[in-house]
């Protein structure tokens, strides 16, 4: 979900030159090749885009070794969340989320008439603490159960699951669950027992993955997502989907970024060298946080996260409190630019010696 608008917060405080460190956002933007392709663009913006994206999910399915039959386009992934709902959830059923999950699983449920079940994370004794448990969520799926959402890794959090363990969780659903394994952040992971869900699909007809170019592609404002699915469950859902939902220069741009592997590589490189440059000075403010793999770091203030937060925006530094999420004195820092990062610790720092 976005954070406040740099231009609003100028706006209301009067001020200048504002970071923000709020909405996951790749700090270097998108591959020069996404620019160049919108640039080539601008000549034809009286023209419709292609409304089956066919260049695009022809690219997609290329990358991922699929058919493009699997592949179903979405302005962003939080589109494709919602086209699930809209086809497998309806009042009497239920979907089964982590508590700290995405804040999109409970208003697509919502929105569907379905009923949420949710299952607390874990406290730390059994697992990473706020991270997915799986014993818990499949605790909750029972005979009216249609749709389980689990994000890997997790936003707010940055927890993520090992690949047996969710293998494991997956294998145990009933076939009248889909099961919806979000990986939005998946090109910034470097751990080497994570899981790719999208090479499962072959041996699991209920499984979805999503995946979006709007984090380490840097493609946000352009609003461009995807899934990968058995060909029955895209068809379904290429049904429900709306007519060029996914505009001509989203889709020029995504397919340019996937040929850039060179930017991909510097974006995660700058994300690790910067991700330890935060925890440093948390661990030097003497804050707790909650270790992440993916571009962005949950940190413990140690008192009402929105009061920290209102005081670093007369500082300039836009960052996210989370209390919708259920943790109070949490803010999410995405993860910036050296000289960024740099000045949100000073202001953090100012602020909590107020």
């Amino acid at each position: 979900m976005p954070g406040k608008p740099v231009s609003e917060l100028e706006r209301e405080l009067g001020i200048r030159d504002s970071i923000k460190l709020a909405s996951n956002e790749n700090p270097l933007g998108p591959s020069p090749k996404a620019r160049a392709a919108v640039a080539e663009l601008l000549a034809e913006l009286a023209r419709y885009p292609d409304g089956g994206g066919f260049e695009l999910r022809d690219a997609l399915a290329h990358h991922h070794g699929v058919s493009p039959d699997m592949i179903t386009l979405g302005n962003g992934s939080n589109d494709i969340l919602d086209l699930i709902a809209r086809c497998f959830l309806s009042p009497g059923a239920e979907a089964v989320f982590s508590q700290y999950a995405f804040a999109v699983y409970p208003i697509c449920t919502q929105a569907a008439g379905a009923a949420a079940k949710v299952a607390p994370a874990h406290d730390g004794s059994r697992g990473p603490q706020y991270g997915h448990d799986l014993k818990a969520m499949r605790e909750r799926v029972g005979d009216e159960t249609r749709v389980v959402f689990i994000a890997n890794p997790n936003n707010p959090t940055g927890t993520w699951l090992r690949r047996d363990e969710l293998l494991a969780f997956i294998d145990s659903l009933p076939p009248h669950v889909v099961v919806v394994v979000d990986e939005a952040y998946i090109e910034y992971v470097e751990e080497a027992d994570y899981p790719d869900a999208s090479q499962w699909l072959q041996d699991y007809p209920n499984l979805i993955v999503t995946r979006t170019f709007s984090k380490a592609y840097g493609l946000a404002a352009l609003r461009i997502g995807y899934s990968l699915s058995h060909p029955d469950i895209a068809e379904l859902l290429n049904r429900v989907r709306q007519p060029f939902n996914v505009n001509a220069m989203a889709m020029a741009a995504a397919q340019a970024a996937l040929e850039d592997r060179e930017h991909i590589d510097r974006s995660v490189a700058v994300n690790r060298a910067a991700m330890v440059q935060l925890t440093d000075g948390f661990k030097a403010l003497g804050l707790d946080y909650i270790p992440s793999v993916g571009n962005f770091v949950c940190v413990d203030v140690g008192c009402p996260g929105a009061e920290v937060d209102a005081a670093l925006l007369q500082e300039g530094c836009i960052v996210r409190p989370i209390a919708a999420y259920g943790m109070p004195q949490h803010l999410r820092v995405t993860i910036g630019l050296e000289a960024e990062n740099a000045r949100f610790l000073a202001a953090l720092k100012k602020v909590l010696e107020l």
